[in-house]
């Protein structure tokens, strides 16, 4: 496999690169073009920073507790199944991190 150097944008979880192949060992992942284009977007604008911090829950939206004939039953985070969870929350970090520092807005409604 190539080497990494500082500049380039290396997710621990991306084997396929320009010097691999799938000879060498390395997993088909079909998410990589995906992961790298959430990885590279640069949040610059004040009203899509706001959007993605509305649409991105700040948790997981799917773990529930359910009371079902008077037991308690937890149905947990199915978030980590999702194969881009990882690259959606940075983005939604980038997202906040543009409006508390550039613009100098009070994010505090969009954390948990």
């Amino acid at each position: 496999m190539g080497t990494i150097d500082a500049q380039s944008n290396y997710h621990p979880r991306h084997q396929v690169g320009e010097n691999s192949s799938l000879a060498e060992g390395a997993a088909f992942d079909i998410f990589y073009p995906l992961r790298r284009w959430l990885d590279n977007f640069d949040v610059k604008r004040y009203r899509l920073a706001h959007l993605i911090c509305r649409v991105i829950p700040c948790c997981c939206p799917f773990e529930r507790d359910i009371n079902l004939f008077g037991r308690t039953y937890h149905i947990p985070a199915l978030c980590k199944i999702n194969p881009v969870y990882n690259e959606v929350v940075a983005l939604r970090m980038r997202a906040l991190s543009y409006l508390a520092d550039d613009c100098g807005e009070d994010v505090s409604k969009y954390i948990c």
